[in-house]
């Protein structure tokens, strides 16, 4: 790994920039001189570019960081280089053929992308959904929420230090669920199952049977994991105090999901919005106290125990039935002419689609609200005043995927 020197010269007093990369790819490290009050030069600060290449950055994502020792004094997200255009090959091609391309935003978490735009859909073109879709889409959705924030606790604790553990024990579990989705859709990640009015085919035999023996199986790698970590001294030094979000920077940073939670906002979309047949289960909402990286972690935990209650209930509950609006036509599907904004609450937060029709086959506008995007608008006032190695963590306690960032 290369590294470039440069000592620009500065006035004493000058606020310190960050030096742009020479060459994608390429850390740049930068030293800056640094005025004392007593009008001397102090240290220096150390400007550093981490990534798009590195392993703690979740993706092709860069993070530009001044600092003051080991200390962050500025940061700077730096995204696009996924480069995925999403958005513009949406209103290039038709309706239905941009579901796939949904999967692919949230790569961990398809279905509930899937979920977010037919939802949209529906209510643009006024399409009605069965009563067994609408379960299965709640069942699919929350067993998504627990594969995602499995992955995240594992990917979390990996970027502690922990050295596979936690991640093969997550994955051990994510592995029981993306075996289900593969059953249900023939597609293990990209699943592509959800369809304007309903859901592309119905669970097959014994899938129902064996989606509830994974959930009443998953209370008991909760204790487990709970057990084994969170009163870990470690992870509580590492976590506790670091990256805080206080209620008032959450909401005016438009937060959402689990990261806002944990700041003791109580905002779910399941409960503000009731989208789909979510008022019909009894479930809580969990909230943090300190808006810490410990408290974004323990949100995944508890979120978890209560999807489980989620799923048990729709599980029990699922009619039989048909399970897509016979009047959905999906072949040269025009909506009617208007705009319409569809949300979900997303494993990461809010995510929300934003259509205008003009007549045709094809959106006129379409928008995509990701919540790895807007999350990660306040990582700087997370990060500043922490260590570099806390700024790791801080990233990790996000959950971003760079599907939705570069969108």
């Amino acid at each position: 790994m290369s590294a470039v020197l440069d000592h620009p010269a500065s006035p004493q007093g000058a606020e310190p920039s960050i030096t742009p990369p020479q060459a994608s790819g390429t850390p740049v490290f930068a030293v800056t001189p640094r005025a004392r009050e007593d009008g001397g030069i102090g240290s220096d600060l150390l400007e550093v570019s981490m990534g798009p290449q590195h392993p703690s950055t979740h993706g092709v994502f860069r993070m530009d960081v001044v600092l003051d020792g080991e200390v962050v004094v500025k940061l700077k997200p730096v995204f696009g280089y996924l480069h995925r255009n999403h958005e513009k090959i949406a209103e290039g091609t038709s309706y239905l053929a941009s579901m796939p391309y949904t999967d692919r935003l949230d790569y961990f978490c398809s279905m509930t992308n899937n979920w977010a735009y037919a939802l949209t859909v529906e209510r643009l073109a006024g399409l009605a959904v069965p009563e067994r879709a609408e379960y299965l889409r709640v069942i699919l959705a929350e067993l998504t929420r627990l594969q995602n924030h499995a992955s995240l606790c594992g990917f979390l604790l990996q970027d502690m230090g922990a050295m596979g553990t936690p991640l093969m024990y997550a994955f051990r579990e994510r592995e029981k669920i993306i075996d289900l989705f593969e059953a249900i859709s023939g597609a293990r990640m990209m699943c592509n199952f959800m369809r304007f009015g309903g859901c592309r085919c119905d669970a097959p035999r014994g899938w129902l049977q064996q989606a509830a023996r994974v959930v009443d199986a998953y209370p008991a790698f909760l204790d487990e994991f709970e057990t084994l970590l969170n009163e870990n001294e470690i992870i509580m030094a590492r976590t506790q105090g670091v990256g805080k979000v206080s209620a008032e920077q959450a909401t005016g940073a438009s937060l959402t999901g689990p990261i806002l939670r944990a700041s003791g906002v109580n905002y779910d979309v399941r409960k503000v919005d009731r989208y789909g047949i979510y008022d019909r289960f009894e479930f809580r909402v969990p909230l943090g106290d300190h808006g810490d990286t410990y408290d974004r972690y323990m949100m995944r935990v508890l979120e978890s125990r209560e999807s489980i209650r989620i799923l048990q209930q729709a599980l029990r509950d699922i009619p039989e039935g048909p399970i897509i609006d016979p009047k959905s036509k999906l072949r040269g599907f025009k909506p009617p002419v208007g705009e319409c904004y569809g949300r979900i609450e997303a494993p990461k937060g809010e995510l929300g689609f934003y259509l205008i029709s003009d007549g045709s086959t094809n959106p006129f506008r379409y928008h995509v609200r990701p919540p790895s995007l807007i999350n990660l608008t306040i990582l700087e006032d997370m990060c500043v005043g922490h260590s570099v190695a806390d700024s790791v963590i801080i990233l990790g306690s996000i959950d971003i995927v760079l599907g939705e960032v570069d969108r």
